[in-house]
């Protein structure tokens, strides 16, 4: 019989957790009933960080995926009058991409169906223990210390 490798489980039970927090933001976005996909919220939330209308290529580099993928996040939120396609003021041939109204409620309402996941995901935790995580969490996410390009 061989001894369970600890680093493996570990591994294992983050992947569970995340299959598990995606499962619950999935399920407080449809019960807001935004019509809006999990990789359409993330769309906009990263647009909201912009000063200023971003195009389709600046937005495929900080999401890290391919230039046709955000085409086709826009095609959705543009039909859903989320976002909208405007001519860059300086070459009329760079297209931008910009929150219309609409799309800022919907931030409003992600927001709010991220919260409530969240405090759903962490009711189980006393305080402390929320903290403790909270430690754990930015030293992985930064990598402790470490930078990546």
């Amino acid at each position: 019989m061989t001894t369970p490798d600890p680093d493996a489980l570990l591994a294992e039970q983050l992947l569970r957790l995340t299959r598990r927090v995606h499962r619950i933001q999935k399920r407080h976005l449809e019960q807001r009933g935004l019509g809006i996909t999990p990789a359409q919220s993330r769309l906009l939330r990263t647009l909201a960080h912009y000063g200023s209308p971003p195009r389709m290529a600046d937005l495929a580099e900080r999401l890290e995926v391919v230039p046709r993928a955000v085409t086709t996040l826009v095609d959705g939120l543009e039909a859903s009058g989320k976002v909208r396609r405007v001519p860059d003021p300086a070459n009329r041939r760079v297209i931008r991409i910009e929150l219309t109204d609409d799309g800022r409620e919907a931030l409003r309402e992600l927001r709010g169906a991220r919260r409530s996941a969240a405090d759903e995901i962490l009711a189980p935790l006393s305080d402390d223990q929320r903290s403790m995580l909270e430690g754990l969490l930015d030293t992985l996410v930064d990598g402790g210390g470490e930078r990546s390009c």
